[in-house]
């Protein structure tokens, strides 16, 4: 038996289509996603991988085709903020941060991101479980940096502050849009290290160009073209497709 046999599915992609007047985002994309684990999204420009991000956090409704969370859940009868409610969590490429607040308030409002954000800043701080955000902090790295602005942080602090603020907010499904882009080496080896702990514990979905730090991830990634899979497999392995190198890693 299998090891995705064994696991428990998260989520269930069927048959998935977005058509833009006549243009296939997707096209039929049939996928799934398991409990705790990780896996690399990439693929050209113009395959579908910010599609594939944007009809699972609500953003885009398909044409056709179900969308399944934690077994009976349709994500398809839900709205943005309500998929978020559910577990959904996405982090853009550019990092979205209160940069006037410290490092420890920025979680603390992530912490209150299912409630209304101004009710969130008046919040009663004895009502927080501090031992929750204090072992976020230790998790992202930023212990030394609680109380720094995070306007004031490096890039990479930014991108790891972020992700904290999604296991903050108890966020179960993490979408990643390129949390590596303008990185330094040994930021990008954080980063690695980083997810590989928190895939331990989350699921964790990664659209990433960076191959050499997709290989790093040690996670199975998928090759999507022209709206559909065209390959699933390990970074080495994926190397050696013929189709994958003349439609994406050989240009």
């Amino acid at each position: 038996m299998s090891e995705n046999m064994i696991k428990k599915q998260l989520l269930y992609i069927d048959d998935i289509t977005v058509d833009f007047d006549g243009f296939k985002a997707l096209n039929k994309l049939t996928h799934l996603v398991f409990y705790k684990s990780m896996q690399a999204i990439v693929g050209p420009n113009g395959a579908g991988k910010t599609t594939f991000m944007d009809i699972i956090t609500g953003r885009t409704k398909p044409t056709s085709g179900r969308l399944f969370y934690k077994d009976n859940i349709n994500l398809l009868k839900y709205d943005e903020s309500s998929i978020v409610k559910l577990g959904i969590a996405r982090k853009f490429q550019k990092p979205s941060i209160f940069p006037d607040q410290d490092v420890l308030e920025n979680l603390r409002l992530a912490a209150f991101r299912k409630k209304n954000i101004f009710n969130s800043i008046f919040f009663s701080q004895k009502n927080l479980d501090n031992k929750f955000i204090d072992d976020v902090v230790q998790q992202i790295g930023l212990e030394d940096f609680i109380k720094k602005k995070a306007g004031s942080l490096s890039h990479g602090q930014k991108q790891w502050l972020e992700i904290g603020m999604l296991l903050a907010q108890e966020a179960e499904l993490l979408m990643l849009d390129e949390p590596v882009a303008g990185m330094t080496d040994e930021e990008r080896i954080r980063t690695s290290e980083l997810l590989r702990r928190i895939s331990q514990e989350k699921t964790i979905i990664v659209i990433e160009h960076d191959i050499d730090f997709v290989q790093s991830l040690d996670c199975p990634v998928t090759v999507l073209n022209e709206g559909s899979v065209l390959a699933e497999g390990t970074m080495s392995d994926l190397k050696k497709n013929q189709d994958v190198i003349d439609v994406y890693l050989g240009r």
